[in-house]
């Protein structure tokens, strides 16, 4: 029987699954002409490093995030940026790609399904095209 304390970090075997999702995240990142200019061209190694950290830390693991960015502050690190409805279904569908090549089981694809809508809408900053 999984104990319920566990978090989901550690249900899914820690590090190497986020790592998998972003590098699987990024590959479509790479070929799509909305998102990829809202991405450092040089530095997507860092920018691969800092959402899998992230990740990491919200869904309960080591906090390598914050003792190296402080506080997420996502809207804020997000502000420069023309966050549309249709760059938030680009980035999801990434997303949803990623998070398949995992094959979780349904609970934890659908904890991490549903922090991802949440956070997707959440960036959202303008309707304009």
């Amino acid at each position: 029987m999984l104990e319920s304390s566990s978090s989901l970090y550690e249900r899914i075997g820690g590090s190497a699954p986020f790592d998998a999702l972003v590098r699987a995240f990024y590959e479509g990142i790479r070929s799509d002409p909305v998102l990829l200019p809202m991405y450092p061209e040089d530095d997507l190694e860092g920018a691969i490093w800092r959402l899998s950290s992230f990740l990491q830390q919200y869904f309960g693991g080591p906090n390598a995030y914050s003792e190296q960015r402080g506080h997420p502050r996502l809207r804020m690190r997000h502000a420069a940026f023309k966050v549309n409805p249709d760059a938030r279904e680009r980035w999801l569908n990434h997303m949803r790609s990623a998070l398949t090549t995992l094959e979780l089981a349904p609970m934890d694809d659908d904890e991490m399904w549903d922090y991802f809508e949440r956070a997707a809408l959440s960036m959202v900053n303008t309707f304009e095209d």
